[in-house]
């Protein structure tokens, strides 16, 4: 993978080139930018190049990197026990997994990685088993004389054995050892190794850059580019679902629409509890991952609702796919009385879900809030 295969960051890419060919290249760099901007994708052009500039033999060097196969560039990336794996699972046992994965979705997500390995249905993590593994690769010698790379993918992963593990080696690495720790949110990155980190912030990525890469890379209609590229928000990962019609998101209306209205009934009929007792169950059979990634679907679909209501329909890209079902009439429910608490609201459910709490009560306890917060009022201040 090459610099010129990423697509826009080109602020970003000239300062990496720069400070490989200057020799300054910090030993511990921290990569952070939301889903789908390009992190980990610039991460390996940048291993890449540093590896291949500085070998005797760049062309055998550059054929390696591309196959994710040189024994220089190490990676860690979230896992969890599988069919295969019953136990103890470390990056190195799904490297083939792995391989596959990047060179077909460079862009792509958690969610994506942990769909391909079939476990969905868990959360992934780097724990404390990597981190050993990680203390033994890097002890050893570099196996071509260079620099040694390790690239450690959604670090924010990281439970807290594995990070106090891994903390005197980030601060005190072996000699030509590289860390890239490549985050969409630093803020669960434990600071003792940030502050170890120098933090390189990837912007989301323009229109212009998606439009471009959709139609050069998937030959899509530049009008359809267009109209993607709105709607990915700067996520080119978002951008391939949406022209693929990722069949999650149709998933996912239905719940929000079964939701939505159940939430309405339930004011002040105590029976409809029972429905939202129901619905609960159903989102909690699915995995946490999918949980997650359902909840973030209904933050987007309230401020879609928002911007509706305010006005501000030429930045409104949400359309919905059930004919029974009309965004213009849920609108005025969404407001300045009770976008900010119903966001609140999502945000910690998505929270107590990613540790481990009981999904069939968050969930519950989610709706029943909603019930009362849809039925507030524009010009009711709520404590």
């Amino acid at each position: 993978m090459t610099f010129d295969s990423i697509i826009g960051q080109e602020h970003i890419k000239e300062h990496l080139k720069k400070s490989s060919s200057n020799n300054r290249i910090p030993h511990a760099q921290l990569f952070i930018g939301k889903e789908g901007t390009g992190c980990l994708a610039t991460a390996i052009a940048y291993a890449q190049h540093v590896l291949c500039s500085f070998s005797d033999k760049p062309e055998a060097c550059r054929i390696k990197c591309e196959k994710l196969q040189h024994p220089d560039l190490h990676f860690a990336f979230p896992v969890t026990t599988t069919n295969s794996v019953k136990s103890h699972p470390i990056s190195n046992l799904f490297l083939e997994e792995w391989r596959y994965f990047v060179s077909k979705q460079p862009y792509g997500s958690l969610y994506n990685w942990l769909q391909y390995i079939g476990v969905e249905n868990k959360q992934g993590q780097i724990g404390v088993d990597e981190a050993e593994e990680i203390v033994k690769k890097l002890h050893l010698k570099s196996y071509e004389g260079g620099f040694k790379i390790m690239i450690i993918w959604m670090a924010e992963k990281m439970n807290t054995a594995a990070s106090n593990k891994l903390l005197k080696l980030i601060e005190e690495p072996p000699s030509k050892t590289i860390f890239l720790l490549v985050t969409e949110d630093e803020g669960q990155i434990i600071n003792t190794i940030k502050s170890r980190c120098q933090a390189l912030h990837f912007p989301l990525l323009n229109e212009k850059n998606i439009v471009t890469a959709l139609v050069e890379r998937e030959s899509v209609e530049k009008n359809e580019a267009l109209r993607i590229a709105h709607q990915s928000e700067g996520n080119y990962n978002k951008a391939l679902h949406l022209y693929h019609n990722d069949s999650n998101d149709q998933v996912y209306e239905q719940w929000f629409i079964t939701w939505i209205r159940t939430a309405f009934k339930a004011k002040g009929n105590a029976a409809v509890i029972q429905d939202l007792i129901e619905w609960s169950d159903v989102i909690a059979k699915s995995g946490r991952e999918t949980q997650k990634q359902f909840l973030k679907y209904c933050s987007q679909f309230f401020r879609q609702a928002l911007l509706l209501n305010y006005g501000a329909s030429d930045l409104v890209f949400l359309e919905t796919k059930s004919l029974n079902f009309q965004l213009s009439k849920f609108a005025p429910f969404i407001h300045s009385g009770n976008i900010l608490l119903i966001e609140k609201e999502i945000s910690d459910a998505q929270y107590h879900i990613e540790r481990n709490g009981n999904p069939k009560i968050i969930l519950l306890d989610l709706s029943i809030k909603l019930t009362r917060l849809l039925h507030t009022k524009e010009d009711t201040i709520s404590n």
